[in-house]
């Protein structure tokens, strides 16, 4: 039992990212990232994407969350606090 909620409590800290297909109201394919998470980060999103589009690029569709906080925001130059969601939708080039 210590041992599902040692593993559940990385995974909601990690910046795991997970990627699910989607498709836009169009029709067009387009992929959902997810990289909520007090380890992660925008920058973890858009990596993933670059990563899932193999170097052809990608168009970001939307995005949702919490936003980036500012420097003033910041405790002792970090991101220190709650849960932080972070999803991106993107198409691949």
């Amino acid at each position: 039992m210590k041992k599902i909620l040692a593993m559940t409590i990385a995974l909601a800290l990690g910046g795991c990212a997970s990627i699910t297909d989607t498709y836009l109201a169009d029709g067009e394919q387009a992929l959902s990232i997810d990289c909520s998470g007090e380890a992660g980060s925008w920058a973890s999103c858009y990596e993933k994407a670059e990563a899932s589009c193999a170097g052809t690029g990608y168009r970001i569709i939307g995005t949702q969350g919490t936003p980036a906080p500012s420097d003033s925001e910041k405790t002792l130059g970090a991101d220190v606090g709650n849960y932080k969601s972070r999803s991106v939708v993107v198409v691949c080039k």
